[in-house]
């Protein structure tokens, strides 16, 4: 072929026709051999993707069991799935199996799993979600290289890497991370499916987003409109201009929809079809219903409010305009103090680049960055315009499932900015617009973020000054391929110092109770336990810059480094929280925000109790007979589950008001022997303003009505717990009065 090559390394092998079967035996093997010696020469051919995952790979993984067993909540509860498999198969939080937890099971089921081979220890918990971060760098590489170039992947993986929320979830175990993973993936199924036009890939892709769903319930179905927008958009007429072209697009989406909906619903219809007398009261409902739990409280709930909870539309709820911790909400929300610096350094880049998409392709359907910009663009937009909005409890760290889309985006415009075979950029016209442009996006919006730290990183705005914007400036110029080249790396890694730099100060403190946030132990959110760092907030700073409090919070991050009341009744912090901003010194190290009722008397605290007090409670039902001690709080449960209390089981969901039971379901567990002990209830216990919600309080006061009552002391505390033994029938006649 005139002007070209090919190597014989492109070439695919074909083994010598062989006579017989002994001779196709033999070719077998060898073709084995020569597709694993091809595959091992791309990867080493591909330094810049070692590098990738080798920068993942030491965030993610440094001096990892620092973070202990992180958040608590979901810990222990991996420890009660680890011992049975009916807890497992349902994700009981507890040894008895009296209720789940608050999310669907995958994750815990993968970390349970671990666990049953290795041993329950901070590494068996933390070391999957820390590997899955590195495979959403490596898969973000690969789906931005196969468009827009090496140098275009590298950028995407790296940004991916060093986004800092990214790092703290890698380091933790919350769910999000596999989230994620997930979601990327689908996307690269996707994108491949658009590439060949297969069914298989986008069955594949449907599969992937059903396993979201069984990781985070509905977050993960905020793919779905950009993956069916993209095929319908690149692939229609693409096969023939016929209906039965167009009806074996439709045929195709069909059939990731079901892939999607058969691995997504597989559980909650198990959980569905399981009697309730022979599984545990679904957590954060009021019916026992996992598709309560799936509408409501992780779905709707997240987005308008919890119904009388706080920043929901019930009494007043505290967020009004915002959330509690997600600050207000807004078309600015992501830029936000506590939301920008852990996912919005490059979002302006991530914009510009889409629009410049757009523009290049003018979304022509046989232009492949047509469907890159539709599916990743849209995907970004999706999830960026309903996280802005979201008015109902909102995490920071949720932003995590926004840094993939900015990362692939930056890399779209890292690869069209420069030449090929570097980049994909074939004109030097495009490429003096777009990539300037895009630099100049990110440079806005990365200083925004530096204005919200209140001084910390201040050397980051001269290099975003002088490196991203000085570098924009030349870059229009008429210059020499390989001076385009130099000058577009040093932009480009001017604006991602300071992001990088704030992801590498996760690694300088434990990531662990409720909340992970990446950067320095000053960026904690709801910092309990946090440990002060550059800037000197400490760990009581629940509100960072322009942060809002939530109404009726006082306090904040004073001189003294404080942590708000933002209790009823005067109380503080939750138990375990050190108010001069120091480490924990008891209590559930998961419990870091929102309270429940004060359960066990004196010197309860948190979500819901003291762990003494419930140790000794613990101690006093295995010596007196024996059975479960049900707690308000699922949360003081965990910690006396990590403590080895196995016989103890929280009944009114995450912080205790989360969860309605009913007094039929009570008096049910204790006639099946499940539940004996109720501990005593002091009420008027901590909680976030606004939150009206009573969660088993009225099950269990009308158990306590019929219930013999014993109280004794331990270690200086008075301690009552209620006996239900033999007392169903009575509960029940007590519950129709």
């Amino acid at each position: 072929m005139s002007g070209s090559s090919i190597s014989a390394e492109a070439l695919p092998y074909r083994a010598p026709a062989a006579e017989g079967p002994a001779g196709i035996s033999a070719a077998r093997p060898a073709r084995r051999r020569i597709d694993a010696s091809t595959s091992a020469r791309r990867l080493l051919a591909r330094p810049e993707l070692f590098a990738v995952l080798a920068v993942a790979g030491v965030l993610n993984l440094w001096n990892l069991s620092e973070n202990g067993y992180a958040n608590t909540f979901y810990a222990a509860a991996v420890k009660s799935m680890a011992g049975s498999w009916h807890d497992f198969l349902f994700a009981s939080m507890d040894k008895a199996g009296l209720m789940t937890i608050d999310k669907p099971p995958l994750a815990y089921w993968i970390q349970a799993l671990v666990v049953r081979v290795f041993g329950y220890s901070s590494w068996s918990l933390l070391i999957p979600q820390a590997i899955m971060g590195v495979i959403a760098a490596g898969l973000m590489y690969d789906l931005t290289r196969r468009q827009f170039g090496r140098a275009a992947g590298s950028a995407a993986g790296l940004v991916l890497a060093t986004t800092p929320t990214i790092v703290a979830v890698s380091r933790h175990n919350n769910p999000d991370e596999l989230l994620v993973m997930l979601s990327v993936a689908a996307v690269w199924l996707t994108l491949r499916g658009l590439e060949t036009g297969r069914t298989r890939h986008l069955v594949w892709a449907g599969v992937m987003v059903g396993l979201g769903f069984e990781t985070k319930m509905g977050v993960a179905l905020l793919l779905v409109p950009p993956i069916a927008v993209a095929w319908l958009w690149v692939r229609w007429g693409r096969d023939g201009t016929g209906p039965r072209s167009h009806l074996r697009t439709i045929g195709q989406l069909l059939w990731g929809g079901l892939a999607m909906a058969a691995v997504g619903l597989a559980w909650p219809v198990l959980v569905t079809l399981t009697p309730a007398a022979d599984r545990p009261w679904v957590s954060g409902t009021s019916d026992n219903s996992i598709w309560s739990l799936i509408t409501s409280y992780n779905g709707l709930g997240r987005l308008t409010g919890q119904s009388g909870g706080p920043g929901g539309g019930g009494a007043g709820g505290g967020g009004g305009a915002g959330s509690v911790f997600g600050g207000n909400t807004g078309l600015f929300r992501l830029l936000q103090s506590g939301l920008g610096d852990q996912a919005g350094w490059l979002l302006g880049f991530a914009l510009v680049a889409g629009v410049g998409l757009i523009a290049l392709s003018r979304l022509r359907r046989r232009d492949p960055r047509t469907g890159f910009v539709i599916l990743l663009g849209g995907t970004l937009l999706t999830v960026g315009v309903v996280f802005s909005f979201a008015s109902g409890i909102f995490h920071p760290y949720y932003v995590s499932m926004v840094a993939p889309w900015v990362a692939a985006l930056v890399g779209a415009g890292v690869g069209e900015m420069l030449p090929r075979p570097i980049g994909a950029s074939t004109g030097t016209r495009s490429a003096r617009i777009l990539g300037p442009a895009a630099l100049i996006g990110g440079a806005v919006t990365e200083l925004v973020v530096l204005g919200n730290l209140t001084g910390q990183l201040s050397w980051a705005k001269w290099v975003v000054i002088a490196g991203g914007i000085g570098g924009a400036v030349l870059l229009t110029l008429a210059l020499s391929a390989r001076l385009r080249v130099a000058l577009a790396a040093a932009a480009c890694a001017a604006l991602l110092a300071a992001p990088a730099t704030w992801a590498a100060e996760t690694l300088s403190h434990a990531t662990s109770g409720t909340f992970p946030t990446g950067g320095p132990a000053s960026a904690e959110v709801g910092g309990m336990g946090g440990r002060g760092g550059a800037g000197g907030r400490g760990a009581g700073s629940h509100f960072r810059g322009g942060f809002t409090p939530p109404s009726g919070a006082t306090g904040g991050p004073a001189a003294g480094g404080g942590v708000p009341s933002l209790f009823r009744n005067g109380s503080s912090a939750p138990t375990g929280a050190s108010p001069a901003g120091g480490a924990p010194t008891g209590g559930p190290s998961g419990a870091s925000g929102a309270g429940a009722r004060t359960v066990g008397g004196a010197g309860a605290g948190g979500f819901g109790g003291n762990s003494s007090t419930l140790a000794a409670a613990a101690k006093y039902a295995k010596t007196h007979g024996g059975g479960t001690v049900a707690v308000d709080s699922q949360s003081s449960a965990a910690q006396a589950i990590m403590d080895g209390s196995g016989n103890v089981a929280g009944i009114g969901g995450f912080s205790g008001r989360e969860a309605t039971v009913s007094a039929r379901w009570l008096a049910t567990e204790v006639r099946q022997g499940r539940l004996r002990w109720l501990l005593a209830d002091s009420s008027g216990g901590p909680s976030l303003p606004g939150d009206t919600r009573t969660g088993s309080a009225n099950a269990v006061r009308i158990a306590e009505r019929v219930a013999r009552k014993v109280t004794f002391t331990a270690n200086g505390q008075k301690v009552t717990l209620y006996d239900l033994q033999g007392k169903a029938a009575a509960i029940l006649a007590a519950a129709q009065r």
